[in-house]
C-alpha cells in the first residue's frame, strides 16, 4: 500500500560466524529495456566511501568524497562521472563501490534516492545498515537476456546493496558482521517508489 519492497533479514547461529546479506536486485527506473541508467540522478548520505584496490577489495581506507566523482551528497547523473580516469572508477570501469552512511546505524533511514527525468519515477532507499554498495552493471554483457527477450549490457540497470562494508571481517575499524553463536541477526531494507 505504500509502494514498498520490504526485506527484512534474520539469521541465528549455534557457532560464531559471519553474516552480511544483501539484495542485488537491479533497478532502471525508464523500464527494463529502455537502455542504461546513465541519465538516472542518485543522492547518496555518504561523506565517505572504502578504497578498493584492483580487484575491487576494500584496502581499509576510507577517503573523503568531496572533491571527487564518488560524491553523489548531492543529486548527479551516474554518467556524469563514470567514465573518469579517477583511479577507483578506472579499476571498476564505474561503480562498484560502498559509501560509508552518514546515520548511526539506529534504525531504518533514508539513505539514497534515485531519479529518472524520463519516466519521473523517483525510488528511495532506507536501512539500518552501515553502508551502501552502488553498482552500475559495469560487468553485464548482452549475454544476460531478461524478460521479452531483451538483453542486460553494461550500465543497463543499479543496484544499491545495503550491508556491512565489504571485507569488514579483515579491517578492524570496519563494522564488525560478526555474528555471535545464539545471538540474532536483524536488518531491514526499503526500496520506496514515490
Amino acid at each position: 500500500n505504500e509502494n514498498e519492497i520490504i526485506i527484512d533479514y534474520y539469521a541465528q547461529s549455534d557457532k560464531d560466524t559471519i553474516v552480511n546479506l544483501t539484495n542485488h536486485s537491479y533497478f532502471n527506473l525508464s523500464g527494463h529495456d529502455s537502455g542504461t541508467i546513465l541519465d538516472h540522478k542518485v543522492v547518496l548520505d555518504a561523506d565517505a566511501f572504502t578504497v578498493v584496490d584492483q580487484a575491487l577489495i576494500p584496502t581499509g581506507e576510507i577517503r573523503k568524497v568531496e572533491g571527487t566523482p564518488m560524491d553523489f551528497t548531492k543529486a548527479k547523473r551516474i554518467g556524469d562521472d563514470i567514465h573518469s580516469d579517477y583511479e577507483q572508477i578506472a579499476f571498476a570501469g564505474g561503480f562498484d563501490h560502498n559509501w560509508v552512511l552518514n546515520h548511526k546505524g539506529e534504525g531504518v533511514e533514508k539513505v539514497a534516492q534515485l531519479m529518472d527525468g524520463k519516466s519521473g519515477r523517483v525510488m528511495e532507499v532506507y536501512t539500518d545498515m552501515p553502508g551502501v554498495q552502488l553498482y552500475t552493471g559495469n560487468s553485464l554483457t548482452e549475454t544476460y537476456i531478461g524478460k521479452g527477450g531483451f538483453p542486460y549490457s553494461k550500465y543497463t540497470g543499479v543496484c544499491f546493496e545495503t550491508q556491512f562494508f565489504p571485507s569488514s571481517m579483515n579491517h578492524k575499524h570496519f563494522p564488525s558482521p560478526v555474528l555471535k553463536a545464539g545471538d540474532e541477526y536483524k536488518s531491514r531494507t526499503i526500496y520506496k517508489f514515490i
